[in-house]
């Protein structure tokens, strides 16, 4: 019997973004395992699947689901929103697969907030980039510092995740006060996108000075350009360098 499981990333949530990979991967599982709101984005189009959901913070104990049910002889999807290896459930399910030597793990890679929301926006990741998480669950806020400070330092452009929650409304505007005192401008091109690829998408094109006091949410992806980037038509463009 086939022991596998399928590690899926779903993109942003709409069906359209998934890939033919990921697309073929739900198809041949027999169970689908994930957080109740991923399930919740492909429930209606897989209708016939067995489900296994948990709530947040029990990432633990879906991998390890998911790595048992497959050695009962069960293909099992785990999915997760983006891709599955961007702060994804591809390393927790691959740390704990070392234990379920007989089971086949496949990462099936999705599209992720940086690139879904930057299409969005226009082109403000088309140089030297870097993506991290402002959510100090998993990563002590200290090394978060660090990071910022060096992206700045770098004028790298950044695409932020997790820039906010109830527990943390004021994590992006500490953000942005770091991006300034190690070297980002006040008037760097910066750009959010909430809802990527969901219904009630909105976004919008702003300074990094302007992007301390905005409201964002969990739901946001917020885009921090380099000393290059424009605003071009309402577009956010970071130029690659190229000459006519």
């Amino acid at each position: 019997m086939p022991k596998v499981v399928f590690v899926v990333g779903l993109g942003p949530g709409d069906p359209r973004f998934l890939t033919a990979q990921a697309q073929s991967a739900l198809t041949q599982a027999e169970v689908l395992c994930g957080y109740t709101v991923y399930l919740d984005l492909v429930r209606s189009y897989f209708p016939d699947k067995l489900y296994y959901s948990t709530g947040m913070t029990k990432e633990i104990d879906r991998c390890r689901w998911a790595l048992e049910t497959a050695r009962s002889g069960k293909t099992v999807a785990l999915v997760c929103s983006g891709d599955a290896g961007v702060y994804g459930m591809a390393s927790p399910l691959l740390e704990l697969a070392e234990g379920f030597p007989d089971v086949t793990v496949e990462v099936v890679p999705g599209l992720t907030a940086a690139l879904s929301g930057g299409a969005v926006l226009g082109a403000p990741l088309a140089h030297d980039f870097c993506v991290l998480s402002l959510s100090d669950r998993l990563t002590p806020w200290e090394v978060i510092e660090r990071r910022l400070a060096a992206a700045a330092m770098g004028d790298f452009c950044i695409a932020l995740y997790n820039p906010s929650s109830k527990g943390r409304p004021d994590y992006l505007a500490r953000a942005v006060r770091i991006l300034l005192a190690n070297g980002k401008a006040p008037g760097t091109v910066c750009g959010i996108v909430r809802n990527i690829g969901r219904e009630g998408q909105e976004s919008c094109v702003l300074t990094l000075a302007a992007l301390e006091t905005t409201p964002v949410d969990m739901f946001t992806t917020v885009f921090v350009g380099n000393a290059q980037t424009r605003q071009l038509s309402g577009w956010m463009v970071t130029p690659r360098g190229y000459r006519a």
